[in-house]
């Protein structure tokens, strides 16, 4: 038996769209403003998903119960398995001493905490984004902000806005192939709208990022820092996605970006220097073998992220050990229906083991690795590891629940319902565009789950208004990097990568942290978008 979606099970998309939200609104809600923890939010969430699904748009139980445990499955693997072993490489380093090095390092740059934003939730963050994905660069520049001294929700704010720019480009431009791919539009063009977009941002996002830390004057003091980190990540993104493609983007930008700064540290230096923490351990001086040794966890974890995210190595590994199951009950019994897609098309549902589990592999050999160089026993890894997982056991439990939910709305098409809503806006739809994407990241945590979803519903729909879908389909991308510091599955690593302390956040107070700034710079995409499409159409690649 096979279930059809529809997009309007009221009679209208107003209506339908109204009860969409409302396992969105009921998640958001409670972390938000009634302070409920997270994981009984996601289950209150995932809970009202399923009603909705089944009560109103007339989804078989059993096909949204199945989409609910694929969808737990995919928030433990691969997602979990990444968070996991990323957080076990931070704690083997806080373990043997090595991270109190690093923390010394790094405040020997520079003891401006604005500086040390930039270069960890931005550039250094970008670089992480751009090799692995996945949450991964949330978690560990929050993890080193606090070690540095940082209070543990700015940490978290500062990580989520810094991880902004590079996630279009992110695990070597799995998000904009992925696009290319569901839309059949060339991959170059898409590569280069999208550099048109972000590198625009990039250049914004540093000066963002210091006045949300430290206000309009703190920011105007290291101006010219924020324009050398976001200046040089931006145009190296807008170059290499033009003239090479998207698997490099993130990680060239981040990388030059992440030079120019330390570069320009060390002829220039803030008027008014804002330390605390550990940038007043700027003076010590580490030796020269315990400083190469504070860096090997993440060197490690930098060359296997990088070359396990190669086409070439991961096609190969894919071709030895990815192994895809099928959710029984479920795969192939949903129908995806015009608009949404130009034909009707049953949805797959697997169990993927491989490419998407490749990156957290590659964090767990980095980790155990750096482990044996520092000479540490077989037991003590063990240790080391069991303690991890004991402390990200709940949330865990929490991603796979956000997921489910996430997966739910997906298969129900309750999602799809919300998009159509925005595309009913006419002349007005470049500018929500983007904001579709920025629905569809803050609903599956994923701009590569986004542009599945949305990527061919913004072609069909470009198509029927006579504008670009070259623009609009890379717009979806685009604008959905503003909605990953929201995201459900982001907001509880930030949390868990800053708890420990009595005063480390919840995930409503994250939440409630960066909402605001998520969707002012998502309206400002827009405004963007509506610029291209109807002033500068010369910005749009033919």
């Amino acid at each position: 038996m096979i279930w059809s979606q529809n997009y309007a099970p009221l009679g209208g998309l107003a209506g339908s769209a109204l009860m969409a939200a409302l396992p969105v609104v009921t998640l958001l809600g409670l972390l938000a403003f009634w302070h409920v923890r997270a994981p009984v939010a996601a289950l209150a969430g995932l809970l009202m998903a399923g009603v909705i699904a089944v009560a109103v748009f007339h989804m078989p139980a059993g096909l949204a119960a199945a989409a609910a445990v694929l969808g737990a499955s995919y928030g433990l693997f691969p997602i979990g398995w990444i968070i996991l072993n990323a957080m076990f490489i931070y704690n083997l380093s806080v373990e043997t001493g090595q991270f109190a090095v690093l923390q010394r390092q790094l405040s020997g740059v520079s003891g401006d905490r604005r500086i040390q934003a930039l270069l960890i939730a931005f550039s250094f963050g970008a670089f992480i984004e751009g090799a692995a994905g996945f949450g991964t660069p949330v978690a560990i520049s929050g993890a080193l902000m606090i070690g540095l001294g940082f209070q543990p929700l700015e940490a978290a704010k500062l990580a989520l806005i810094g991880n902004t720019a590079p996630v279009a480009f992110g695990a070597l431009g799995i998000p904009l192939v992925t696009l290319a791919r569901v839309t059949n539009l060339d991959l170059g063009l898409l590569s280069s709208m999208a550099g048109r977009q972000l590198s625009l941002f990039a250049v914004l996002i540093p000066f963002w990022l210091v006045t949300a830390q430290a206000g309009w004057r703190g920011m105007v003091e290291v101006w010219p820092a924020c324009l050398v980190a976001g200046g040089s990540f931006g145009l190296t993104e807008f170059l290499v996605s033009n003239y090479h493609g998207p698997w490099l983007a993130g990680i060239a930008g981040a990388m030059v970006s992440m030079l120019s700064l330390v570069l320009w540290m060390i002829r220039g230096r803030p008027a008014n220097a804002q330390t605390g923490g550990a940038g007043e351990t700027s003076n010590n001086r580490t030796p020269a073998v315990q400083a190469w040794k504070a860096w090997l966890p993440w060197i490690f974890l930098t060359v296997f992220v990088f070359l396990w995210g190669l086409p070439g190595i991961k096609s190969s590994l894919d071709h030895i050990f990815s192994k895809s199951y099928e959710m029984p009950g479920l795969h192939n019994r949903v129908l995806r229906v015009p608009p949404v897609v130009a034909q009707p098309a049953k949805e797959p549902a697997l169990f993927t083991f491989g490419a998407l589990s490749a990156t957290g592999t590659a964090l767990l050999l980095a980790g155990l690795l750096a482990g044996c160089c520092l000479r540490l026993s077989p037991m003590r890894l063990l240790d080391i590891y069991a303690r991890t997982f004991w402390r990200l056991r709940v949330s865990l439990l929490t991603i796979a629940l956000m997921l489910a939910l996430g997966f739910t709305t997906r298969y129900s098409g309750s999602d799809s319902t919300l998009g159509l809503a925005l595309t009913a806006t006419g002349f007005f739809f470049p500018f929500f565009s983007p904001l579709i994407g920025w629905l569809g990241v803050a609903l599956t945590g994923s701009d590569t789950s986004s542009n599945v979803l949305f990527g061919n519903l913004q072609q069909v729909t470009a198509r029927q208004l006579g504008l670009s879908p070259i623009l609009l389909a890379a717009s979806n991308s685009a604008g959905g990097v503003l909605g990953k510091m929201i995201d459900a599955q982001s907001i509880v690593v930030a949390s868990v990568a800053t708890g420990g302390r009595p005063d480390s956040p919840d995930a409503g107070t994250v939440l409630r942290a960066v909402f605001w700034h998520s969707l002012a710079l998502a309206a400002l995409m827009g405004l963007l978008v509506v610029l291209q499409a109807y002033a500068f159409s010369w910005m749009i690649p033919h």
